[in-house]
């Protein structure tokens, strides 16, 4: 069995841009990321910036992603630059990203998230899980009725970032795919 996807999403997630400004959370680094060399230029936030980007990442994420047996694809709107700026920072090798191109920041009058819809096409039917601080209960029922395969999509806190019971449910979830119970497992032979 293929091992199941894990789509990561940066700000939020690894980046707890939320945190109290002045405060950087114990465990994590600070990144100064320049802002142009094309990183999110179609940001209008963004784009108005003139000093550097500033970055918390907890430098145990990456090997803690990688135990998790997932196969690890950028879901973020830093899209190939995260494989420049984010992965070296956490241990990460050079990750797939998904493309969103005419997708990025457009909003959809039925309040699904930019992201969901690449992310199922992107997906096929395989069974996967989506770290964002972004998502509702669109987006639920959207993955529900356009993706075949199982799916977690699970909501991290922009505030904390990702935390220990956030790697259980990834285990938990990953590891049901793979009970006897599952659809997806493969049968005893």
């Amino acid at each position: 069995m293929n091992r199941p996807l894990l789509f990561l999403d940066v700000d939020g997630p690894l980046n707890p841009y939320a945190a109290q400004p002045e405060r950087r959370p114990d465990g994590y680094i600070t990144l100064r990321v320049p802002l142009g060399n094309g990183l999110r230029g179609d940001d209008p936030v963004l784009s108005s910036r003139r000093r550097p980007l500033r970055v918390w990442l907890n430098p145990g994420h990456g090997p803690a992603l990688l135990r998790l047996g997932y196969e690890l694809c950028w879901a973020t709107t830093w899209m190939a630059e995260a494989n420049r700026w984010i992965a070296p920072a956490l241990g990460l090798p050079e990750l797939p990203f998904v493309d969103f191109g005419d997708a990025l920041f457009r909003e959809r009058p039925d309040g699904v998230h930019w992201k969901t819809g690449p992310l199922v096409d992107h997906a096929a039917g395989r069974p996967f899980a989506w770290i964002d601080d972004e998502q509702s209960a669109p987006d639920h029922a959207y993955v529900a009725s356009h993706h075949e395969g199982p799916a977690l999509l699970h909501h991290v806190n922009p505030r904390i970032g990702l935390r220990e019971s956030d790697f259980h449910t990834l285990t938990d979830f990953a590891r049901a795919l793979n009970s006897p119970e599952s659809p997806e497992s493969p049968t005893p032979g």
